[in-house]
């Protein structure tokens, strides 16, 4: 495999998944350089990922040998800051091979100098021969390591920096949480468009997210662009012409999730793709959905949950007390409508004292 054609390694990917074969997230208490295949797994490479580089990765896989890392203070005692760098510290937190050691990847972004100082603290320790008074090595001794608090990363936090890294989504997709509202919606994966297409459809409905967007200018001077789009099917790419650019050029960021309907035509390199309209994904899914159930044990969330209810809109929005001891629930519907949608039902998920939340 080439670890830098992110491309190969996204259908790589899929192509095991069809399979029935799993394939484990990097980490650096399992993964080595190359891909490593076990018990019907596949060992994601520590090398693919971007930052990381092949001396870091000979590094830590040495450092772990036949004794593997006890936590994330231990893990930062025995590798040479001079070799896994803040770059490649912030690359495996983003990554998720650091998720290991149990803690939140925020948290760790966050006290990434924390880590380093530690690391940086054991290898001085360990040069100097420096001794505590009973004569242990202190750089064998595993230093405190606190972490600052912060807030979780939300997936539409945490998602694009792993793509960042990784060069696609890999331990989730950003569409995952619209499953149901895209299946309202009657849209079409990648996989299941691109097989009609190769049957003679012309025309469909697609979602993605957008990964990247070109522009380029035509023979006769008009602007074009190329957008690359990643559904939870693969990944696929689209152009669109001066007229509908300019139209819909700001939801074509990066990062953005939208529905769009496109003609296609089966070509000999592929299926090839023209977009004719382009919608928020977000504003689509907000307009079909209902209703919002939000089941917590106490009163303690709600003033947090209060917070992501900001917008005015159709939803209807209702508390669901969950009462001691299995005696029932008691639902409270809040008087005024929300815009509500599965990114809101997300952030709300994530707030401490939340059990469930539920979209309708």
């Amino acid at each position: 495999l080439d670890m830098g054609n992110t491309d190969k390694l996204a259908d790589f990917r899929q192509d095991a998944l069809r399979l029935g074969i799993e394939v484990l997230a990097p980490s650096v208490t399992s993964s080595f350089r190359p891909f490593e295949v076990g018990e019907n797994r596949i060992y994601y490479s520590l090398a693919a990922l971007k930052g990381v580089g092949d001396a870091a990765v000979e590094h830590i896989v040495a450092q772990r040998g036949e004794k593997p890392f006890k936590n994330l203070a231990d893990f930062c005692e025995r590798v040479d800051p001079k070799i896994v760098g803040k770059r490649v510290f912030e690359s495996l937190i983003m990554a998720g091979a650091l998720d290991c050691f149990g803690h939140d990847r925020a948290s760790m972004m966050a006290g990434v100098e924390r880590m380093m100082g530690l690391a940086s603290l054991a290898q001085q320790n360990a040069v100097s021969g420096q001794h505590d008074i009973f004569g242990a090595s202190l750089g064998a001794q595993s230093q405190a390591l606190n972490l600052p608090a912060t807030e979780p990363w939300l997936a539409a936090d945490r998602l694009p920096r792993e793509f960042q890294v990784v060069g696609f989504y890999l331990s989730a997709h950003p569409l995952d949480e619209y499953k149901a509202a895209l299946q309202k919606m009657r849209v079409q994966t990648w996989a299941e468009f691109s097989a009609a297409v190769k049957r003679g459809a012309a025309a469909g409905r697609l979602a993605g997210t957008v990964t990247s967007k070109q522009e380029r200018k035509t023979r006769t001077g008009n602007k074009m662009g190329v957008i690359a789009f990643s559904d939870t099917s693969g990944q696929y790419e689209a152009v669109l012409f001066s007229e509908g650019l300019a139209q819909y050029r700001d939801l074509l960021e990066a990062g953005r999730s939208v529905v769009i309907t496109v003609a296609a035509e089966d070509r000999p390199e592929g299926v090839n793709l023209r977009i004719n309209s382009v919608q928020s994904l977000e504003d689509e899914a907000s307009r079909i959905q209902k209703a919002l159930r939000i089941f917590v044990r106490n009163a303690t969330p709600i003033n947090t949950l209060a917070g992501q209810l900001t917008v005015r809109g159709e939803g209807q929005v209702s508390f669901v007390l969950i009462k001691e001891e299995g005696e029932g629930e008691i639902e409270i519907e809040l008087p005024n409508r929300y815009r509500i949608s599965p990114q809101i039902a997300s952030a709300m998920r994530a707030v401490p004292g939340v059990v469930e939340v539920e979209l309708v």
